[in-house]
């Protein structure tokens, strides 16, 4: 293993008052790699560590005037400290603790000179690689903060657009179901009409999806009571037979579904309540459709039924049956098939899926 020493020449400062001994182990130091400069006193090496950067510190315990203790609380003090090795005596593990809690990151005991200088060296070289440890950490945890904003930052910025997107396409549905409407309203002929209202609660359908999107804290998910409570008012509102009016029930839980899920679901309900709008009552007479969307045991369940004439005993297709296409359509890309109660007294429509 190589050690930080040799990598690269770390600089190092040792204070102790014994200037022979600081000669002996900068020229001991300095062999093995490391720039070395020496201080004989506390306040010196002080001065010498705020002047210039050291990239490991080592203070002996005994000096006159300001001992290691006082010194290692000044070098702790800096505005950026060196790691620092404590130098203590052989019987003195009490300072050596001392010097531990009050900030050195390890200590070494005074020996014979080359002893203690493979002794210094050995704990120098750990102090560099601990040292090194945390600043690769430290950078690699910075890194990871700062891709992480990056990312949140793009996230942020694709769900604005996201949701401008669904203004827009909202705002675009919106116009083409107000030209449609003008174009039933312009036709005589019963059947154009007819048609023209059946693709006005279409395009409502998406329309109501998208403008719950730009709209929502998550532009992925719809509140489907949210959603179904603004289309069954759209379609309650355009909805009339003659000087009858049509009463539209809605029980439905908050349950969350993904944005293609919620578009074909809201065509299947456009498609059923709008049949029952149709066909359930007499042309002039009240009536009152309920659609109900909750969890079951398994599954989710949208229900539509009235209290009308009823289904007939074959499904025969009225108008174009481009109605009973799109419904299974939908049904399909839920992985569901509407079925009709056939017990029901009016016309029960049910559709179970897995959410």
């Amino acid at each position: 293993m190589i050690s930080p020493s040799q990598l690269a020449p770390a600089r190092l400062l040792y204070i102790d008052d014994d200037e022979g001994l600081c000669r002996l182990v900068k020229r001991g130091l300095e062999r093995r790699g490391y720039a070395v400069r020496t201080a004989t006193s506390g306040p010196d090496g002080v001065r010498l560590a705020a002047e210039t950067p050291f990239d490991v510190v080592a203070v002996d315990h005994y000096m006159p005037g300001q001992d290691g203790l006082v010194t290692l609380s000044q070098l702790c003090s800096l505005p950026q400290p060196p790691p620092i090795i404590y130098v203590t005596g052989s019987d003195e593990s009490r300072i050596a603790v001392a010097a531990l809690k009050a900030g050195a990151m390890d200590y070494v005991v005074k020996s014979a000179a080359e002893d203690f200088n493979d002794l210094l060296s050995s704990a120098l070289d750990q102090a560099l690689s601990q040292i090194r440890l945390k600043r690769e950490r430290d950078a690699a945890q910075q890194a990871l903060s700062e891709a992480n904003a990056r990312l949140e930052a793009i996230v942020d910025h694709q769900a604005v657009m996201l949701r401008e997107v669904n203004h827009r396409v909202a705002n675009s549905l919106q116009l083409i179901a107000s030209l449609v409407h003008m174009q039933a309203a312009a036709v005589t002929d019963e059947a154009a009409q007819s048609a023209l209202r059946d693709t006005q609660a279409r395009i409502s359908a998406i329309m109501q999806v998208h403008r719950r999107l730009y709209t929502s804290e998550d532009v992925q998910v719809v509140d489907m009571r949210d959603y179904l409570s603004g289309l069954v008012a759209e379609l309650e509102q355009s909805l009339t037979a003659g000087d009858a009016h049509r009463h539209i029930r809605l029980v439905a839980e908050p349950v969350k579904l993904k944005t293609d899920k919620a578009v074909s679901l809201g065509v299947i309900v456009a498609e059923l309540v709008t049949n029952a709008c149709k066909y359930a009552y007499a042309e002039n007479e009240d009536g009152d459709v309920r659609v109900s969307f909750h969890r079951g045991a398994d599954d989710l369940q949208l229900v539509v039924e009235d209290d009308g004439r009823g289904m007939p005993k074959t499904l025969t297709p009225k108008g174009t049956g481009l109605g009973q296409k799109v419904i299974a359509a939908m049904a399909r890309s839920l992985n569901a098939v509407v079925q009709f109660d056939p017990d029901h007294s009016g016309a029960r429509a049910v559709l179970a899926f897995e959410g």
